[in-house]
């Protein structure tokens, strides 16, 4: 068969080149740096924010310090409360006991980089951190738009790392969880089982919490035994983590599950010691004695004020993943600039017919 040169009509090849440079521009908007966000998913008011827009939410200022690389850094944010963001929303939420604390939300940049912060963690009745949506920024004394970071970034007070800046903010998307555990009927626990993003899925009871090392913190005059629920997690059962995936740890999060149903969401990068660093504990004894009606182990989140958190009767923790939010991809780009072609050629036929 013999191959035959095809030639474009003019108007066919200057559409031709319309559409390459709808996918350049496309492409560069992606990675330019952020001029809005939306506040979306499982909230009653979806809200969009502009530099104006959030300038006249209630603003406040925090200095900060936290390493980038092996590099110090302190910088003071000004912004909005990043739980005064999404409240303003209203959050969508079931009928089951503080299901606030069964939802989370996916924080996402122009570059696809996204982060998970628990809406437990974020609330002001119980993690209660103080995180930002910030929208300037002062070093030495000079402050400045966030210039490359985009009109909007998120701020994590207390982070080790810098990891959870998440700079030119677009998207904040409230979920929840989607735990698929399932209480027992109430009543006393005696094991635990472990599943979704970790290496060893596996179950456990008193007898091996107890053969893990342990670790003893005193809160409210109680002096509780258990284990680290971060090193659990991340060197017990072992995380499964996307090597690809710049700082995957921060896209997922664990739900913990009582006996009743109960549900509380924490996110990886909240209890990460390379982020927030949180020490909460699987307790499987209170001063000395065991928990009693509260099961053979229960979470103690210190930092909480109030204790809606310290999941009792634990029956199920769940790794979950938090699946990217819908955004353009480079195979719809090229889709569209290949449909810019085609009409061009279209048109040139009739033009010519």
């Amino acid at each position: 068969m013999k191959m035959r040169n095809i030639r474009l009509p003019r108007r066919a090849f200057g559409a031709l080149l319309l559409g390459v440079a709808a996918l350049a521009t496309l492409a560069t908007a992606n990675a330019a740096p952020s001029t809005s966000f939306s506040v979306t998913g499982a909230v009653q008011q979806p809200k969009t924010y502009d530099a104006a827009a959030l300038a006249a939410i209630s603003n406040t200022t925090q200095t900060v310090s936290f390493l980038s690389g092996s590099t110090p850094q302190t910088h003071t944010y000004t912004g909005a409360s990043l739980w005064n963001v999404i409240n303003a929303s209203t959050p969508v939420l079931g009928s089951n006991k503080n299901d606030v604390l069964n939802r989370i939300v996916l924080a996402t940049g122009t570059d696809g980089y996204r982060v998970v912060y628990s809406l437990g963690e974020l609330n002001p009745n119980f993690g209660n951190r103080p995180d930002l949506v910030a929208g300037a920024e002062t070093i030495n004394g000079v402050s400045a738009p966030l210039g490359a970071d985009g009109f909007a970034r998120t701020t994590a007070p207390g982070d080790v790392k810098g990891g959870r800046y998440l700079s030119n903010l677009v998207s904040l998307d409230v979920r929840a969880s989607g735990s698929t555990a399932t209480g027992i009927g109430g009543g006393v626990s005696t094991s635990f089982s472990v599943s979704g993003a970790v290496k060893t899925a596996s179950s456990f009871n008193l007898a091996a919490l107890q053969g893990l090392t342990s670790v003893t913190e005193t809160v409210g005059g109680v002096s509780y035994t258990g284990v680290s629920f971060w090193d659990f997690l991340n060197k017990t059962v072992g995380l499964s983590l996307d090597p690809a995936v710049k700082n995957d740890v921060l896209n997922k999060y664990v739900v913990a599950t009582g006996s009743d149903g109960y549900k509380a969401a924490f996110s990886l990068g909240e209890l990460s010691s390379d982020f927030g660093n949180e020490s909460v504990m699987i307790a499987y004894s209170a001063d000395g004695q065991s928990l009693g009606t509260n099961g053979f182990a229960r979470l103690v989140v210190p930092g909480d004020v109030k204790a809606g958190r310290w999941v009792s009767n634990l029956v199920s923790l769940e790794v979950l993943s938090a699946a990217a939010a819908p955004v353009p991809e480079p195979a719809h780009w090229a889709l569209m600039a290949a449909g810019l072609v085609l009409l061009g050629v279209a048109k040139a036929k009739r033009r010519r017919g």
